[in-house]
């Protein structure tokens, strides 16, 4: 290779020799008159062109007749045998800066030398790109710093010389990748000086140029350079960060120069932006990963980037003439800033996709955040870019956090709007993880997330493209043929809103929305309404843009209502009266109208449906009920044509007066099951001068036909009772809508008597035949729904007369009712009438058992079978109910009056619907008994006062209202082969409303409900007072006593649900929630429109505080303390009332709560109360581990000297019927109480230590006192209890309180072993539970009994470990434990049985003293009963610690 190199050189010299003698001679002349030049010629030139390099004047490139490596040793060689040298070499230099003088020779010089071809020589001998010649001349070592210097010094002159700009530029080039940088200090030193004085451009060239000039050496200090001057230029940005990316840092230095860039963050400009994030993802360490993306995602402000853009925008369109030109401008400038955002996005996105770390980090920093104005846009966006990460960690990890975010309310449907409206470019590049995220959130089986799932859908369709429609529109097909109850409630009011909102946009995609139809079996009624008025809105509307899938919709309807099956039947009717609202709603003026009315051609569409509909369903009672219910929801929320409204209000009143009415004779004709008699005439006329309801000869005229069913024609006419009640809805809406709410036209209704029989039949219930006591049964429902439809209907009227007759018709239906529950106590296996005709079967409503309960023991308490209420509601009933059975009177004394009777409460699906406006009567003042006389039809019944049984009867319908709307219930999976039930049976005129109108409709009662509130308090104390203190004194009637208490209960809840609705959480019912605290407040002080809602709230706290002294059960004090805990979340500083909660929850459980009866209050719902008060208590107080002493130093110790049925003294609720009470739960808060102890830190102070070691004494004390307990109360449940939270306890000692014994053992020895013994008594006291349980065969106790044996062992090794750690291993011994029962009693096994009389000697190890605080700790997992010692210094047989007593 050396040779073949060598011959190559030489040849190339005699080449070069050759041509210069040829050039001589065929020169002659010219070289001879040119020779005094070349005598004058310098160094450089000399030296160069004997090198191989022919320099050239003007714009010729230099020429080159050698190789570079040639070229270089030619120049070295020349230099160092020069008799000059080293001086030739300044003398080179000098020469080259005279030729370089010259622009263009300079720029010659930086510009590639052209190669030389000699005569004969190809190409392909030469390298096909030269380098310049200043390049080649910087690799020659000896002139490089000289040369380097040079340039630099040229440099300046071409900064700012406009024709020569380029100069520069070049000059850096020539320093890139040298081999070998000679003086690379100097030259990273001068080139930073040229930075400081260069004009941006250049200093952005020779910043970004430095990686590649300087060497490893020097790049610490340029770093530390930039990154002063990174903080002076934002400008340089970009550049900076750039060569500090490529440079090769310390990493405490890049740290440095990352915060630094952090730091400067907010002056950046939007376009560097991606930049600096790059830098700032890509330079981050393992180690400090999540304090970076922390502190990036806190000073990234997007919001601040895309604002100012959008302000030129909207700018831009005021003007009017300037709009045209500046418009572009201004899109140009929102859409760079969208660019800029998404290069971010992008930036961030390739972070997260190569590390994991990274994508975790983000994940964690947004979980961080904790307040709902800490969250930015930022953080959706991020979401989405981890959702659309390759990872399935990481998409199912953005999944997570934002359902949590959303669930606990930081994340809000503004932030997503905001994110929507100003980055939908940059949302749309990630529109399929957005669709997947919002598919996500509607199939969950949370409700708090699937609202979410929803905006997400609707601003995708609003922002985004056709294509983007599609998808969206597909989707959503897909949840509402899923079948899942609230993924289709969802998607299909979304798809309803679409229609609303974008009618033309929406019409596109009318054949995926048609496809539905095929999947309506799985679709409740409700939601059935929803799919055809979506449909109708479609193919019927103003515009009709769907008019394609017409006749399809007709052709479904008619095919459903021709059916047999009841369900299909049911779909047809709900459809056809869908359609026709869309085809009969009153429409503007226009294409589709004649002079206003509705066109020829949809009015005989219109006829023919309504008639379809009436003909296929005057078979079924069912079919026709639920026509005329669906048909009066029609009225009631479509404003109708008037023709179509008036033809249909004809029809409907000369129909109910032919089926349904009757004119009064002397006597009612006809074979009856009972007497025919003239009930509940309110008219002041003799009745046989008046209309009647025909109520019981429809009945017995329904049950001679269902006997004659199979001879009759099935599609003849029949008139039923069960069509009553809705028939009358619809005329009373329809007369509503005609009359503008005046019912003048039907008011005798109101009053008008029922054709049925007299009701002392039922003191004989048990004589009648079961088809008599069904008969009577059915009579009841029918009347009782009656009367509600009525109530329903003139609830709103305003003359006194009116009201007082619906006053009358509230005490019919109480009384009727308590009738009932008497009727169906006798009455085993009757299935009432269908009242709600909409529900998913009217045949599998599951009747509870009829027997009479409490009829021959006293004191058992009643249960209701309904599962329709949530649990957090069941209070409802359960107050009536649960009073009721701690409140019986002596059999003996009033086995008339309180006959046994049935709830009602698993009977509601069989009563009509109240209307929200019913609720309107509470406006009435209130009536208790004690305010009665003898003269109360004159003086007293002008008020129209509500009496205790009607307050209370429509208060428990305005709370399972509330519960059903406001109240979102915990998400619960069905259980598999288990029947659904329906709970929206009996709401389906409430679903017609949104939670923000009920909501709205509760303020507006706000005012009302705390007059009877008052009332209730002033009852009580009234009664206190006259009775001196005693609840149950003389003078307290037991039955107003109960209803009272119910009503005081039932209005506490009322109030704890509405001011627990989600929806006030949203800003838009922020001034709503002040009303609702207004009223409140301005109770206590007038004159509070204009406080804050923090003042709002404590007003309105200290309201309803003042009712603590006259609650009259533990319930009540329940719902008093839950409402108080809930108005004093609505205020910014919830934390300010845990004091007075904890405080009122005290006196609650300080109180002896008694009957009216005078016998104490007990049972399982006394329990359940007394569980989460307590709970409550323990929750608010400050310090829990103090308050779980003193219940238990005071109470239970109390408790034990106390007889079988005294309780304690100081806690009075505390007894031993409810010890397990009181146990559970102080167990329960006191391991919830330890967790909350942080854990010890080697860092930790002397002081630090010491208050964590006097908690956790504390702690261990308590556990130690309650674990003691079970030698007294050694139930099975109380066993329970203490093998669950013991392991529980145990566990978390082993977190959190050994690391903390592991450091503060040296400086705090004598508590530390002090709280070993306290626990190792307890940790035995477990061991003796363990053996009991096995010894008792109960696989409730055995259960735990594995987990809390490796607890044991685990905490034994622990604390050898503790001591090892601190050099005290010596001290440790370890003893086999012998299995006892929780008498002390021993457990002998096989083994121990051989040597009973050896082990009496060697029955427990006991604990050595030592100098060095030794620690004795005992097996207590083995079983064995063998004598040996383990001493800390041996090695350990594991046979020591085997189990063998099973």
């Amino acid at each position: 290779m050396r040779k073949k190199k060598g011959t190559s050189e030489d040849r190339g010299e005699n080449s070069s020799a050759t041509n210069n003698a040829k050039k001589r001679r065929i020169a002659g002349r010219q070289a001879k008159e040119s020779a005094p030049e070349e005598t004058n010629e310098s160094v450089f030139g000399v030296f160069v062109r004997e090198a191989g390099v022919t320099l050239k004047h003007g714009a010729t490139p230099n020429e080159i007749a050698v190789d570079l490596v040639v070229f270089q040793k030619r120049i070295q060689k020349q230099l160092q045998k020069s008799p000059r040298f080293p001086s030739i070499m300044q003398e080179f230099v000098t020469g080259l800066e005279a030729f370089v003088e010259s622009p263009e020779q300079f720029r010659n010089c930086l510009l590639p030398c052209v190669p030389q071809f000699p005569d004969g020589e190809s190409s392909s001998s030469f390298s096909s790109f030269q380098e310049s010649l200043l390049r080649m001349l910087l690799g020659v070592e000896m002139l490089q710093t000289l040369i380097i210097k040079t340039l630099l010094e040229k440099l300046p002159e071409y900064l700012f010389d406009g024709g020569n700009d380029d100069i520069p530029r070049m000059i850096i080039k020539q320093l890139k990748w040298l081999d070998r940088v000679v003086d690379p200090k100097e030259l990273a030193a001068k080139l930073m000086e040229l930075v400081s004085v260069a004009p941006v451009e250049v200093q952005r060239d020779i910043i970004t140029s430095l990686p590649e000039i300087l060497e490893d050496s020097q790049h610490s200090d340029v770093a530390r350079q930039l990154n002063s001057l990174l903080q002076e230029n934002t400008q340089l940005t970009v550049p900076i960060l750039d060569a500090l990316s490529s440079l090769n840092l310390s990493s405490s230095l890049l740290s440095e120069v990352r915060g630094a860039v952090m730091a400067r963050m907010a002056a950046v400009q939007l376009e560097d932006l991606p930049v600096v994030v790059k830098f700032i993802l890509h330079s981050v360490s393992v180690s400090d990963v999540y304090e970076v993306v922390c502190n990036l995602r806190k000073q990234l402000e997007l919001e601040q980037c895309v604002l100012p853009l959008v302000l030129q925008v909207s700018q831009s369109h005021i003007k009017s003439k300037g709009a045209s030109e500046s418009r572009p401008a201004s899109k140009a400038a929102a859409s760079s800033s969208q660019d800029s955002v998404m290069l971010v996005m992008d930036c961030i996105k390739s972070a997260v996709r190569f590390q994991k770390t990274i994508s975790e980090a983000w994940l964690k920093a947004i979980e961080s955040v904790d307040e709902v104005k800490n969250h930015k846009v930022m953080d959706l966006l991020v979401l989405l870019i981890l959702h659309s990460a390759n990872a399935n960690q990481s998409r199912r990890g953005a999944e997570r956090v934002l359902k949590a975010k959303v669930r606990t309310g930081l994340i809000q449907e503004p932030l997503l709007q905001k994110t929507f409206m100003d980055y939908s470019e940059v949302m749309r590049g990630y529109f399929p993880s957005t669709l997947a995220l919002a598919q996500s959130l509607l199939r969950s089986p949370d409700p708090c997330v699937v609202p979410f799932g929803g905006h997400i859908y609707r601003h995708s369709f609003n922002s985004f493209d056709s294509y983007c429609h599609q998808e969206v529109v597909g989707s959503l097909v897909t949840h509402v043929c899923s079948g899942m109850g609230g993924e289709v409630d969802v998607a299909l009011d979304l798809l309803c809103g679409l229609v609303t909102e974008k009618p033309s946009e929406m019409a596109m995609y009318a054949v995926f929305v048609k496809g539905i139809l095929d999947y309506m079996d799985n679709l409740s009624p409700q939601q059935i309404r929803k799919l055809f008025h979506l449909l109708g809105r479609l193919a019927f509307g103003q515009q009709q843009q769907g008019s394609h899938i017409q006749d399809d919709i007709h052709i479904v309807i008619r095919k459903q209502l021709s059916s047999t099956v009841a369900k299909y039947k049911r779909i047809g009717i709900i459809g056809a009266v869908m359609v026709v609202g869309s085809l009969g709603a009153l429409r503007p003026e226009g294409k589709e109208t004649q002079n206003g009315s509705l066109s020829q051609n949809a009015f005989r569409q219109v006829i023919g449906l309504l008639e379809l509909v009436k003909s296929s369903s005057e078979s079924s009672p069912e079919a026709a009920a639920l026509y005329y219910d669906e048909l009066a929801n029609l009225i009631l929320s479509v404003t109708l044509d008037p023709q179509v409204q008036e033809m249909i209000g004809k029809s409907v009143l000369d129909d109910f007066q032919e089926d349904f009415i009757v004119d009064l004779g002397p006597e009612v004709t006809g074979s009856f099951p009972f007497p025919a008699r003239v009930m509940y005439n309110l008219e002041e006329k003799e009745s046989q001068e008046g209309i009647a309801v025909n109520l019981l000869p429809l009945l017995a005229q329904e049950l001679q036909n269902k006997g004659e069913q199979q001879n009759q024609n099935k599609n003849k006419k029949r008139t039923s009772p069960l069509c009553l009640s809705p028939f009358f809805r619809l005329l009373r809406l329809c007369e509503e809508k005609q009359h503008n709410g005046d019912l003048e036209e039907i008011d005798g209704l109101l009053g008008c008597p029922l054709i049925s029989t007299d009701l002392d039949v039922l003191e004989k219930v048990d004589s009648l035949s079961k088809a008599e006591r069904e008969f009577l049964c059915t009579l009841l429902f029918h009347t009782i729904n009656w009367f509600r439809e009525v109530v329903c209907a003139f609830c709103q009227q305003k003359e006194t007369e009116m009201k007082m007759k619906v006053m009358t018709r509230l005490q019919n239906i109480t009384h009727l009712q308590t009738l009932l529950e008497r009727a169906l106590a006798g009455t085993h296996g009757y299935i009432p009438p269908v009242a709600n005709f909409d529900g998913e079967s009217t045949d599998t409503f599951i009747v509870p058992s009829t027997a009479p309960v409490n009829k021959t023991k006293k004191g058992k308490k009643r249960k209701a079978p309904s599962k329709n209420s949530s649990e957090s509601g069941s209070q409802a009933e359960e107050a009536t109910e649960a009073d009721e059975t701690q409140q019986e009177p002596p059999e003996k004394d009033k086995d008339k009056e309180t006959r046994p009777g049935v709830s009602l409460s698993s009977y509601r699906p069989f009563f009509r619907e109240l209307d929200m406006e019913v609720l309107s009567v509470l406006k009435c003042g209130l009536l208790s008994r004690s305010l009665l006389d003898t003269e109360l039809h004159t003086k007293v019944r002008e008020d129209i006062l509500l009496g205790p049984a009607e307050l209370v009867f429509l208060l428990e319908d305005m709370l399972r209202k509330l519960e059903f709307s406001l109240t979102v219930a915990p998400a619960k999976r069905a259980p598999f082969l288990k029947g659904k039930t329906d709970k929206s049976v009996g709401f389906s005129h409430l679903q017609q409303r949104t939670p923000q109108d009920i909501a709205f409709y509760c303020v507006q009662l706000m005012p009302t409900l705390c007059s009877h509130l008052e009332n209730c308090h002033n009852h009580f104390q009234t009664l206190l007072s006259e009775n001196r203190g005693v609840v149950d004194g003389p003078a307290t009637d037991v039955q107003e006593h109960h209803l009272m208490t119910s009503a005081y209960q039932l209005l506490l809840q009322v109030l704890n649900a509405t001011f627990s609705w989600s929806g006030f959480t949203q800003s838009g019912q922020r001034n709503l929630l002040k009303k609702a605290l207004r009223v409140l407040a301005e109770r206590l002080k007038e004159g509070s429109s204009e406080l804050s809602l923090e003042q709002l709230v404590k007003h309105s706290f200290e309201y309803l505080l003042n009712f603590r002294s006259t609650v009259p059960s533990l319930c009540t004090a329940l719902c008093l303390a839950q409402l108080l805990s809930t108005v004093s979340e609505k205020g910014g500083n919830s934390a300010s009332y845990r004091e007075q909660t904890a405080s009122l929850a005290c006196r609650f459980l300080n109180q002896s709560w008694v009957t009216a009866n005078g016998e104490r209050e007990r049972g399982n719902k006394f329990n359940e109360v007394l569980h989460t008060l307590l709970s409550i208590y323990l929750e608010h107080v400050d310090d829990v581990l103090k308050a779980v002493e003193q219940i238990v130093k005071e109470g239970m110790s109390e408790l034990v000297s106390a007889s079988k049925d005294e309780s304690s003294t100081s806690w009075p609720t505390l007894s031993r019927q409810t010890f397990l009470v009181f146990y559970k739960v102080l167990m329960a808060e006191l391991e919830k109480a330890v967790r909350k102890i942080p854990a010890g830190k080697m860092d930790d102070n002397t002081e630090v230590q010491s208050e964590k070691l006097m908690t956790w004494n504390m702690a261990v004390r308590d556990f130690h006192i309650m674990i003691n307990q079970v030698k007294l109360f050694d139930s099975r449940p109380v066993l329970n209890v203490c093998l669950k939270y013991g392991r529980l306890f145990l566990e978390s000692f082993l977190k959190l309180g050994m690391p903390l014994l592991d450091y503060s053992f040296k400086h705090h020895k004598e508590d530390v072993q002090g709280l070993l013994k306290t626990f190792q008594l307890c940790t035995r006291q477990l061991h003796h539970m363990c053996g009991h349980s096995k010894i008792q065969q109960d696989t409730s106790l055995t259960n735990h009994v594995p987990a809390l044996k490796k607890s044991l062992e685990l905490f034994v090794y622990r604390v050898k470990a503790m001591l090892t750690l601190n050099n005290c291993q010596e001290a440790f011994w370890m003893g086999n434990l012998k299995n006892r029962t929780l008498k002390g009693e021993e457990i002998l096994s096989q083994r121990s049985q051989q040597s009973v009389e050896d082990d009496d000697d060697h029955e427990e190890e006991e604990q050595q003293s030592s100098p060095k605080a030794e620690e004795e700790m005992e097996d207590e997992q083995s079983d064995s009963e063998g004598n040996n010692k383990i001493n800390g210094a041996k090695p350990m047989d594991p046979d020591d610690l085997s189990d063998d007593s099973e």
